[in-house]
């Protein structure tokens, strides 16, 4: 950590004096390094935080940190991040950043960001001030556009076979690396609702590789490409997407929507037996408790390791002390179709258990990736409240299960979990969270895991 603040710093020292004109850029750099001269020359309680704070969120060189998936460890490492406005109608944004852990498991990617800012035509019309009416004034939605390139190389990943009906005892590992290319952009339609259309296209390319000498066996010495299809071809995938994104707001605030149903093309043309389609329905609901409790919906607007606080504003937000407190629910449906004689392919079917593989939590007192299937179906219940400052406790009951068919896609025979934990949401940080869960009828299971991207941030893509 010491090594690392080190060469951070003197990143910044070497490239402040390098600017002998000083460019935006160099102004970006020039503030960052005042910060850092402010917040981290004297040790005290309250500077150590401010400190850390602004080498871990401040652009446009910081440190990013996270846990890169399920039981690969914790990554460290540099993140650059550049603002560039070329007219007033364009505003670019570019992230850079890599990150390795210690079981030697890492993740690189390159990010653009584009927000087309539109300026709406003001027109005077005839009567004047006599003739006005209610101001149609609002929050007004901008088209975002994203370009990315990233791998991820993962050294254990655990896979129990396939179906809700798999056991422990059939516990093994793989790696894998994933490199994903492509585009995505979304494009609002309706101000008053929040409707937004969503398109993307991506390249996907995985590689498969053994994982021996671990507690289970490798993969290969348990399955066969008939128990886990695609275990011995990985083609490379041409994938595009569309849906829609509504987001509204009701009640003064106190009742927010995130509904987004996206359908997703998977296309294998150096083997199209692994083709296939997939529906994904996401309908999430928070209820504040308070009017300042902060949105749980990230901004398209920002690149993963950018937090700014709006397009023409490029400071992260400050740690808040207010009160905030929300309840959540949550319905979430995968879909998969193939045509006769088609599979998907293992490493592309979502999982619920622990954390999947993008290290979201599923049904946490089960171990991680669990449950494997083409079909999945979530359904959650959640509370959080702050406890002091930035700390807060959170509760949730999650019921799901997997499904190899559509008709088993139902609400029997749900597998249940019960969590209570502590979270952190601390300014533009990465939010952190310690779980502890239970109720899943094979143990308990703690879950502690640091979100690869800043609050305020876009996602990183989707690993399936």
């Amino acid at each position: 950590m010491r090594l690392q603040t080190a060469i951070f710093v003197a990143c910044l020292t070497l490239t402040a004096h390098a600017c002998a004109q000083e460019s935006q850029l160099g102004s970006d750099f020039r503030r960052e390094w005042e910060a850092i001269q402010n917040d981290c020359s004297s040790f005290s309680i309250k500077s150590v935080g401010s400190c850390a704070y602004t080498l871990f969120t401040d652009h446009p060189l910081h440190i990013t940190a996270g846990s890169i998936a399920p039981q690969d460890g914790f990554g460290f490492g540099p993140a650059f991040v550049a603002h560039w406005t070329p007219n007033e109608s364009w505003r670019l944004s570019w992230d850079v950043d890599a990150v390795a852990s210690t079981n030697q498991s890492w993740r690189a990617g390159a990010y653009m960001t584009a927000i087309w800012t539109r300026h709406r035509r003001i027109v005077v019309k005839p009567g004047g001030l006599a003739k006005a009416g209610v101001s149609k004034l609002a929050v007004q939605e901008y088209p975002v556009f994203h370009v990315l390139a990233q791998t991820i190389s993962l050294n254990t990943v655990d896979y129990f076979g396939l179906g809700p009906d798999t056991s422990v005892s059939g516990r093994s590992y793989f790696g894998m690396r994933e490199t994903v290319t492509g585009a995505n952009a979304v494009w609002p339609i309706v101000s008053r609702w929040n409707v937004s259309l969503y398109g993307e296209a991506n390249g996907r390319f995985v590689d498969l590789r053994p994982r021996p000498g671990q507690s289970s066996p490798s993969i290969g010495q348990l399955y066969t490409p008939a128990t886990a299809p695609g275990l011995d071809s990985q083609p490379a995938f041409a994938q595009f997407g569309e849906g829609v994104h509504i987001r509204p707001q009701f009640a003064g605030g106190y009742v927010r929507l995130n509904y987004s149903v996206t359908f997703a093309e998977y296309l294998a043309p150096g083997d199209s037996r692994y083709s296939f389609e997939r529906l994904t329905t996401d309908l999430s609901h928070q209820f504040p408790l308070y009017r300042r409790t902060r949105s749980l919906i990230p901004s398209e607007s920002n690149g993963p390791d950018d937090c700014s606080v709006s397009p023409s504003d490029h400071s992260c937000p400050a740690v808040s002390r207010n009160l905030e407190g929300s309840f959540g629910l949550r319905f979430l449906l995968n879909e998969s179709m193939t045509s006769a004689g088609h599979a998907v392919p293992f490493y592309f079917q979502p999982t619920l258990g622990g954390s999947d593989i993008n290290g979201n939590a599923a049904l946490p007192s089960y171990q991680d990736y669990r449950f494997r299937a083409p079909n999945n179906l979530l359904l959650r219940a959640s509370f959080e409240h702050s406890i002091y400052g930035p700390v807060g406790f959170t509760a949730m009951v999650d019921e799901g299960k997997v499904a190899l068919t559509h008709s088993d896609m139902d609400f029997t025979h749900l597998a249940h979990s019960y969590t209570v934990g502590l979270t952190l949401r601390a300014g533009g940080f990465p939010m952190a969270y310690l779980l502890f869960s239970w109720g899943g009828h094979e143990g308990t299971h703690t879950t502690g895991a640091m979100n690869t991207s800043l609050l305020g941030s876009s996602p990183r893509p989707s690993l399936y």
